[in-house]
Order: C-alpha cells, then sequence, then structure tokens
C-alpha cells in the first residue's frame, strides 16, 4: 500500500473506529464514524461526476463539514482547493479560475460571493452547499449551468465503502492555495507521499516517519491519545498540516467555528485539549490578554503545548504565556507551504530567530551553493527531499522557487538567513522586506520583536520608507494594548536601543487603531508601507 492521504486515514480510522475525531460546537464524530461520511460524500462527488484529478473548493468557515469534504475528495483522489473567505470577489475570481474549480462545498454564508464570480468560472458545474447558523445578507443568484445541491442530501443513500481504494497512489495530488504579503494567491502542488513525509513528518513529530498505513495505524492505536484545539481557520496551510497530523496520530480535534480569544478559554475548560494551535502573535497577544483578565474563571490546567504555524510568536508573547501558564511548552513552528514543517525557532536574548540544524533544510547563495558554518555570508534558506512539485499554472514561478539541480528538486524560500559554526540557521526575515539604509541591511522581523516587547504594545509592522541621505530609514506603525499606559514616540525608541544598535531603531514612528493583516492572515506590508510613506510625506523628518 502506498503513502496516499486518504488511504493512511482510512488505516488509523480502522484502528481507532470507536475514538473520538473531531468535535466543533454540538457535533462530535467518531473515527469510525468521519471515515463513513466522507466515503459517503465521496460517492456522491463521484456520482456528481467530479473525476480523479479535478479541483473541488471547500469554501467555508471551521466545522466537521470541512474535514468531511477534504477527506471526500482525497478519497476519490480529486484535489481539496482550499478558498480563503476573507478574499474580494477579484481575489475569488482569480482564485476559482487559477485552481481549475469544477465543484465547490461551500458555507450558506459565503454563497452570494461565489454565485457572483461563479459566471466567471466556465468550469464551475457543481456546488453543495453547508447549511449554517450565518444566513447570507443577501441571496445568491446562481448562473444557471450550476447544479446546487444541499450538503447534508449528498450523504441520503449513498454507500459507506471507500471509493476508489485500489486506485490511489503515492502521486496523487494536494494543493494548498498561499497568499503571502504580495501578490495574487498561488497554488502549491504536492505529491500525497511528499506532502506526507514533509508536513506531517511522516505521521509522528516525535520520532521516525512512519512509512506504511500499517506502521501509521499501529503508532496510533498504542500512541498516548492527544487531543488539539485548532483555533486558526482550516483554510489556512498550516491548519491543514495540524489537522491531518492529529488524525494522523489518532487524536480528538477539536474546531473552533471563528476565532475568539474567551471562546478558547471556555472550549479549553470544556473539551480539555492537551495542545491549542494558533497562528503567531495576532491570535496570540489577545489570548494572552484574554488569560489575563479571565482565566481564573476557567480550568485550564489540561493545556500543556501552545502550538504556531505560519507566523512566529515573539519572545515577549512567549514569556507572558510562560508567566500565566507555568509549565507550558512553546512550539514556535517554521515553515511554509512551499516546504512543509522546516523545524522550531527559538528566539534567543539578542532578538534573533535560530533553527536547529537538518539534513533536508539548509542555507544557499545566489548560485543555490549551500554556505559554510561561521560564513558571515547571508544566503536562502532552502530545501530538499519531500518538497511540492511547483505551484500550479505557473511555471516561470516555479522555475524560481522549485529549482531542479543535479537531479534534486529544492524548495527556495523567501526567508534570508546565514549558518552560524555549529550549523544552527540564523532566520533573518523575508529578502524581499529587507530595509537598506546607508548600506546596513536591516530585518523588519528583528525590529518588531523589539517593538513587541515593550509591554504596552499590542502590534507593530517596520517598512522602509525613502530618505534623501540614506535611500531609506527604518519606520514603524504601532498599534497599543488597550488599557494600557500609552507611551510616547521616543519611549519606544528607548526601549529598542537596549535590544538593537542605532541604525535599526526606528527613525519614524505612527500609531494606527489596528495593525491590518492580508486576507491570509499574515502582516500586510504593502498597507504599512503606505501608512508610513504618508506619514513621512507629512512630517517631512522622522519623529525623534
Amino acid at each position: 500500500m502506498t503513502l496516499n492521504l486518504a488511504t493512511l486515514f482510512e488505516a488509523v480510522a480502522a484502528a481507532v473506529a470507536d475514538r473520538p475525531a473531531v468535535v466543533c460546537g454540538e457535533r462530535r464524530l467518531t473515527y469510525a464514524e468521519l471515515d463513513r461520511r466522507a466515503s459517503a460524500l465521496g460517492h456522491a462527488l463521484l456520482d456528481a461526476g467530479i473525476a480523479p484529478g479535478e479541483h473541488v473548493g471547500l469554501h467555508m468557515l471551521n466545522g466537521v463539514e470541512y474535514v468531511e469534504a477534504m477527506l471526500a475528495c482525497l478519497k476519490i483522489r480529486a484535489v481539496p482547493i482550499n478558498i480563503n473567505f476573507r478574499y474580494t470577489d477579484r481575489e475569488l475570481r482569480h482564485l476559482y479560475t487559477d485552481a481549475d474549480l469544477v465543484a465547490l462545498v461551500i458555507g450558506e454564508e459565503f454563497t452570494p460571493a461565489a454565485a457572483r464570480v461563479a459566471a466567471d468560472c466556465p468550469k464551475l458545474r457543481h456546488a453543495w452547499v453547508v447549511r449554517g447558523d450565518e444566513a447570507p445578507q443577501e441571496p445568491a443568484s446562481w448562473p444557471g449551468r450550476l447544479t446546487v445541491t444541499d450538503f447534508e442530501a449528498a450523504f441520503e443513500g449513498r454507500p459507506e465503502d471507500p471509493p476508489l481504494a485500489d486506485e490511489r497512489t503515492a502521486d496523487d495530488r494536494f494543493i494548498v492555495y498561499t497568499g503571502g504579503t504580495t501578490g495574487l494567491p498561488k497554488g502549491v502542488v504536492w505529491r500525497h507521499e511528499d506532502f506526507y513525509m514533509a508536513a506531517t513528518k511522516g505521521g509522528n513529530h516525535y520520532g521516525d516517519p512512519y512509512l506504511s498505513p500499517e506502521a501509521l495505524a499501529e503508532g496510533a492505536k498504542n500512541g498516548f491519545p492527544l487531543s488539539y484545539l485548532i483555533t486558526m481557520p482550516l483554510m489556512h496551510g498550516a491548519a491543514s498540516y495540524t489537522l491531518l497530523s492529529a488524525l494522523y496520530g489518532g487524536a480528538v480535534v477539536i474546531l473552533l467555528r471563528r476565532f475568539d480569544a474567551l471562546e478558547v478559554l471556555r472550549l479549553v475548560d470544556r473539551e480539555k485539549p492537551m495542545i491549542v494551535a494558533m497562528v503567531g502573535d495576532a491570535m496570540a497577544r489577545p489570548l494572552v490578554d484574554a488569560i489575563r483578565a479571565h482565566g481564573a474563571d476557567y480550568d485550564l490546567s489540561s493545556w500543556k503545548v501552545l502550538g504556531s504555524g505560519g507566523a512566529i510568536l515573539s519572545r515577549s508573547v512567549q514569556e507572558e504565556f510562560a508567566e500565566l501558564l507555568p509549565g507550558i511548552h512553546i512550539n514556535n513552528g517554521f515553515g511554509a507551504s512551499e516546504s512543509g514543517v522546516d523545524g522550531n525557532i527559538t528566539v534567543g536574548d539578542d532578538g534573533l530567530m535560530r533553527l536547529a540544524p537538518s539534513p533536508h533544510v539548509t542555507v544557499v547563495d545566489a548560485d543555490l551553493k549551500p554556505l559554510p558554518p561561521g560564513s558571515e555570508e547571508i544566503g536562502y534558506v532552502a530545501r530538499s527531499g519531500h518538497v511540492p512539485l511547483g505551484y500550479y499554472n505557473d511555471p516561470d514561478k516555479t522555475a524560481r522557487t522549485f529549482p531542479v539541480i543535479d537531479g534534486v528538486r529544492w524548495s527556495i524560500l523567501g526567508d534570508m538567513a546565514k549558518v552560524e559554526a555549529d550549523g544552527t540557521i540564523v532566520v533573518l526575515g523575508r529578502g524581499s522586506g529587507c530595509i537598506n539604509t546607508g548600506g546596513e541591511k536591516v530585518f523588519p522581523e528583528e525590529v518588531e520583536q523589539a517593538l513587541k516587547s515593550h509591554p504596552a504594545v499590542m502590534d507593530a509592522l517596520v517598512a522602509g520608507v525613502p530618505d534623501e541621505r540614506f535611500g531609506e530609514r527604518v519606520a514603524a506603525v504601532v498599534e497599543l494594548r488597550a488599557g494600557a499606559a500609552a507611551p510616547t514616540v521616543e519611549d519606544l525608541r528607548a526601549h529598542c536601543r537596549t535590544q538593537l544598535a542605532g541604525y535599526k531603531v526606528p527613525a519614524l514612528i505612527t500609531f494606527t487603531d489596528a495593525v491590518v493583516r492580508s486576507p491570509s492572515g499574515k502582516a500586510d506590508y504593502r498597507w504599512a508601507k503606505r501608512v508610513l510613506t504618508a506619514a513621512a510625506e507629512q512630517t517631512g523628518s522622522s519623529h525623534a
């Protein structure tokens, strides 16, 4: 049997059939129930003419239905496509057409937007609508060529045996659409086996990978049963990594429909998860504030691990969690849609982000040659081994990001780094955001770490603004914490001087009610640069 994502899940489901698998609100399914429903839905997709290799969009909030639909697609060798429900019509139109969607499984509240763009998506033939507690603000006017069906009706009269089990291969495709800080969303194409090994670490984050469905099932059956609370939207790559990792471990997955810090505390109290997964400071800081204000009202004793993927937790927020939940273990994951899980980041006293050496992760120069340990040269983080095939419908970006050299495919990430003498990788930040001020290179992430270590700062983004003398100067837009005593600009600059060289200290600081993030939840540096450039033009000088 091959390392196919659906076959791997089915092996685990058979081994731990009676264990709880997924919980969302009042809905609870065991592994056996989840497997049977996903198989029935898979048969419904086949009956509707969805063929292996075709793409089905999952456009909905977190819920049991999302998990069922993802697994159903995998079972019939179709490709589930994650749809960001925060996207505008323009972005949705691009994603729907770029991904060549033939069908949708969609939350009712998002049907008006989907119907508006469906007319421009000629390959789209079917939509299954998931009814929920959020009614749409306007009626959906679907093109007449689409067949629109109620999601629950898809299960009626369908067989529950696994569809296409004998036809699946390790080469079946899994696509993660990623929306970065620039440009339109693009689809990262994985082979099932590569995704399993790189994104779920072969079904075992704590040891050697399981190299067969039987071995994975045995590990899930005999291992210590874990429980995960996933607070981020499943349509994010980091969330899909966590979801499948949890299911392959025979764990129970608790889903938060929409992120709400106080609801996280209620769910920890009610469901007793051991691991709470989120995305960076944008979720962690509101949660810290909720624990500080209301933690005594809830039993949080089951919570042993805080996991972050898709964005790095700052040192300051980690220290706050350690203070509020003594003994908590923090897993600060480093990775990308283009590489899977690459390791865990530690943030040192010097504010630098470090990644332990790995046989599959290295730092390469512009010629894609590995940098020797101890070199002062700055290069790019790169991964080899189990990496994606490329970007869907984009051969040019594929050639740049996933070059094949001497028969080996690499994933060249946008993160710049250098290698210390012991092989440790110091991750400096995104090369596209690097600020050149008078010949000195400043990476925004380091300055953001310093700013966010101030107790009054909720969030901060750093970018370069034009400067006649130095070319660029460092600037920061800062969101303050509600209820905190507001620092002055000079207070923040003085705080940064205790951690940063003088040329890295922001010459310009401006305040905002809320730091804006992209629809994918990542830092929106285009917005930050616009705000800061306008502030620089208004002042004509720094805020020093």
